[in-house]
């Protein structure tokens, strides 16, 4: 979805968990559409529940 989106997030990955932060630096902070990216993150996590 990243690569499509031409966006990429930071990703955490810990026992147990996976953190994903979507944040625009060029504005060094949050836009439309990482509110948009968020919300596709939310929706694929719900299909691999």
């Amino acid at each position: 979805m990243s690569e499509e989106e031409g966006h990429h997030p930071a990703i955490l990955l810990e026992w147990g968990s996976v953190e994903i932060t979507w944040w625009s630096h060029k504005i060094k902070g949050l836009h439309r559409n990482d509110f948009i990216a968020a919300a596709k993150t939310d929706s694929i996590r719900e299909t691999i529940k």
